[in-house]
């Protein structure tokens, strides 16, 4: 009889952790009772209806199969269009190569340009993905914390100290998740010039840049004369397409086709249902998306009144996005303490500020893509237990 036993996972699976958003999902999950779910950065809105039924025409009319690795060509017109409509940024379709989600273009990315043993460089605090894929890529993830004295801007001279001969990839996310910051086009420039003069590739995530609460969405690729930018974008946050996993990448042209020639090793091509879906979000009609604009606006605005009203917490302006990236260092204990009590004791589902790299510890995210009525009561037990903890 043959002796069962547990087979062995590959190494790789004990080199990652477990993202925090995920750890506090599930502790959730775990806990009956009234919660309020602040953890996840999905808006509460459903995807537009004329998005849902050009999805639906498309497979009735047999659009269910494989597509090209790139997309279909009417998506990535569509893309370069809006790329240039919305974000100020000239685009060929060749350049465009549609993926599933902005995660799949992100590690699409960093499997076309990073090499095993490869660094790259990654401020923080920064999505926790980011760390996971680079790892997954076979490279190495040197973090550079910035600082809460600064509300977090881009640190120039930090990051572009970090850059050496070992550096495939810069990865800059603004807006920014968690901090919801919005970096600033000069020193983005001198990032991108530092990573030029060591053959490395800037990654830009953009995909909170149509959620710009200050600006116009204008891409921080839009002025740069440069041949080594990457971009990333996507449908989920704009047109509440999360579950559609729909997102792309823009490059030059040989490395867009080098994306191409990976594709199939990863998922071949996003849904075709998707992608039809897609080019309905990206040519329709723009007012329900407009809409859901302002009431993140709105409810920004409420955070913010509502995190000056308690005392001892900060945070800084959330420019893009829906985060809050609340800084909670005059309570006791690590940010994963903090966060874990505060669901505990009151019912609200955050993440530790620790789980976002350096840089984090003391603070907690809190989304704002839910309810004014959630984030109401999400606050009201936010300010009791701080005012509980300070007592």
């Amino acid at each position: 009889m043959i002796e069962r036993t547990t087979v062995p996972l590959a190494r790789r699976v004990d080199r990652v952790d477990e993202t925090m958003i995920r750890t506090m999902y599930d502790l959730a999950e775990q806990r009956s009772g009234d919660l309020v779910r602040l953890e996840i950065g999905e808006p509460d809105f459903d995807t537009p209806e004329h998005i849902v039924e050009a999805a639906a025409e498309a497979a009735r009319g047999g659009a269910t199969h494989y597509t090209h690795n790139a997309g279909i060509p009417a998506l990535r017109e569509a893309i370069a269009e809006k790329m240039e409509r919305d974000h100020d940024l000239a685009v060929d379709p060749n350049q465009v190569v549609a993926a599933a989600g902005a995660t799949e273009a992100l590690y699409l990315t960093l499997l076309t340009t990073a090499e095993r043993g490869d660094e790259v460089v990654l401020p923080t605090p920064a999505w926790p993905q980011y760390r996971l894929q680079i790892q997954l890529a076979g490279a190495t993830p040197v973090e550079v914390g910035l600082s809460a004295a600064d509300d977090f801007d881009l640190d120039v001279d930090r990051v572009v100290d970090a850059i050496g001969d070992d550096t495939a990839c810069v990865i800059l996310n603004s807006p920014s998740n968690p901090t919801s910051q919005v970096y600033d086009p000069e020193a983005v420039e001198a990032v991108v010039d530092a990573a030029a003069a060591h053959d490395a590739v800037v990654v830009l995530d953009e995909v909170y840049a149509s959620l710009d609460f200050g600006g116009d969405g204008r891409s921080l690729a839009a002025d740069l004369d440069a041949n080594n930018v990457v971009v990333i974008n996507a449908c989920s946050k704009q047109y509440a397409m999360t579950g559609w996993r729909l997102g792309w990448l823009v490059a030059p042209e040989h490395l867009a086709r080098g994306a191409i020639k990976l594709h199939p090793g990863t998922s071949s091509c996003p849904s075709s249902l998707s992608q039809h879906g897609a080019v309905a979000a990206l040519t329709g009609p723009q007012d329900e998306a407009e809409a859901m604009f302002e009431a993140f606006r709105e409810r920004r605005d409420y955070v913010r009144e509502r995190v000056d009203s308690i005392p001892s917490v900060s945070c800084p302006a959330p420019d893009g996005g829906f985060y809050a990236f609340l800084d909670v260092s005059a309570l006791e204990g690590t940010s994963f303490e903090i966060a874990e009590r505060l669901l505990e004791e009151h019912g609200v589902v955050t993440v530790p500020g620790e789980g976002f790299g350096a840089g984090g510890q003391g603070s907690i995210r809190v989304s704002f893509a839910s309810s004014l009525a959630e984030l109401e009561e999400g606050f009201d037990r936010i300010e009791r237990f701080v005012r509980d903890e300070l007592a």
